[in-house]
């Protein structure tokens, strides 16, 4: 499917309009289950109130259509790259910035239209930036350096492509397979302190889904790993992750405190659900627009955005986590709440308009977690090796 080029180009091509979902009129029961496709071509299963809800959130897409294209004709087709607020800039070219930003933050939280997103993240994201850097031919000659060589990354990949979303109509075939691999094995020879970690296969499968081609899917996880995330996230041990964990218990236990008190109580560590929400930013546990427009944020705004949509989904279960009586209610509760979460809008609503701001404190808590899991994870690797040295 690939030719040689610097740019391969998937042949799975996605409908260029946005579908509407119509159920036929023995359907129209909320009790009966639809099956359909969205548009990333995932298969969904919900209920005629789900098809009902996507077919609204369609219909906003479009409405965010117009308004991009709308400042596309009035500023530009580049305007968004135009928010940087420099000393050295007229004051009038101060304030034009100043309203970009303003503008763009506003926009990008209210969704970024799927044919535009490619060039949205590869430009906001710092990807363009990133791959400017290196020569032209870094991406190719990268994936022919790799070809044959074996690695225990390289087998953890071999062993992940077949179980990444299993079925989907693109990602699950040999093209699907082979482009899947050339990022993840690139990735892991140019950074082999990460190397591979599991849960990479899903973002960057989902990358290539929106990039379309195998050397920018390549340069977002680039930059989402070396400058969008806190480091050692996917490292070997986990460390980042950990103290992400740490942070999250700290934030829900200061937001909303009676969901935490409920929580500890039932012996319930937050970390069996955010571990995987985390790592895999969403991808395994959100419907994929709604995914999509969490991902837009990211790229934006940074990794404070994965800390307001965990707790946001806390938040809108409260009544019924409150009155769950054991463990696996709670795992029941949130995994049911993710997977149906059809409209973006009501989840990013909650993030950002009732959880206000919490930069600082994420930077605080972090610092403060730090240290403590290091400590915890020296130990551990300590008692791992008495444990050998006794065998």
């Amino acid at each position: 499917m690939y030719a040689t080029e610097s740019k391969r180009n998937m042949s799975f091509e996605y409908q260029a309009q946005i579908i509407n979902y119509r159920p036929s009129l023995h359907t129209r029961r909320a009790n009966l289950t639809v099956k359909f496709q969205d548009i990333y071509g995932f298969s969904v299963e919900g209920n005629v109130d789900d098809v009902n809800v996507l077919n609204e959130v369609r219909e906003k897409v479009r409405e965010q259509g117009r308004v991009w294209w709308a400042l596309e004709a009035s500023k530009g087709a580049n305007w968004y790259l135009h928010t940087q607020v420099s000393s050295t800039l007229k004051a009038s070219l101060k304030l034009s910035a100043l309203a970009n930003a303003i503008t763009l933050k506003r926009l990008i939280r209210k969704g970024i239209p799927p044919v535009l997103r490619p060039k949205i993240w590869f430009a906001l994201s710092g990807a363009a930036k990133k791959k400017s850097t290196v020569p032209e031919s870094y991406y190719d000659d990268l994936i022919k350096a790799t070809e044959g060589k074996a690695t225990a990354a390289t087998k953890q990949i071999d062993h992940d492509l077949p179980r990444t979303f299993p079925g989907h109509p693109w990602l699950d075939t040999p093209e699907g397979h082979a482009a899947l691999r050339h990022v993840l094995v690139g990735y892991s020879f140019r950074d082999s302190y990460v190397g591979y970690c599991q849960g990479l296969n899903y973002v960057a499968a989902l990358l290539l889904l929106v990039m379309k081609t195998e050397e920018d899917a390549f340069w977002m996880l680039a930059v989402l790993l070396e400058n969008v995330l806190v480091s050692d996230c996917y490292s070997n041990n986990l460390s980042g992750c950990h103290v992400e964990q740490r942070v999250f218990q700290d934030l829900l236990t200061q937001k909303y405190p009676r969901i935490a008190t409920h929580l500890e109580a039932l012996e319930f560590d937050v970390s069996l659900v955010a571990t995987e929400w985390f790592l895999c930013l969403f991808s395994k546990s959100l419907p994929s627009e709604t995914t999509m427009r969490v991902w837009d944020v990211l790229f934006y705004e940074g990794a404070k955005v994965l800390f307001h949509v965990a707790l946001a989904i806390f938040k809108m279960k409260e009544d019924e986590l409150l009155l769950s009586h054991h463990v696996g209610d709670v795992i029941s509760i949130l995994h049911k709440t993710t997977h149906h979460m059809f409209d973006p809008d009501d989840l990013l609503t909650v993030a950002f308009d009732k959880i206000g701001s919490m930069t600082n404190t994420i930077s605080k808590q972090r610092k403060k977690q730090e240290p403590a899991v290091m400590k915890e994870l020296d130990q551990r690797f300590r008692r791992l090796n008495s444990l050998n040295d006794a065998s």
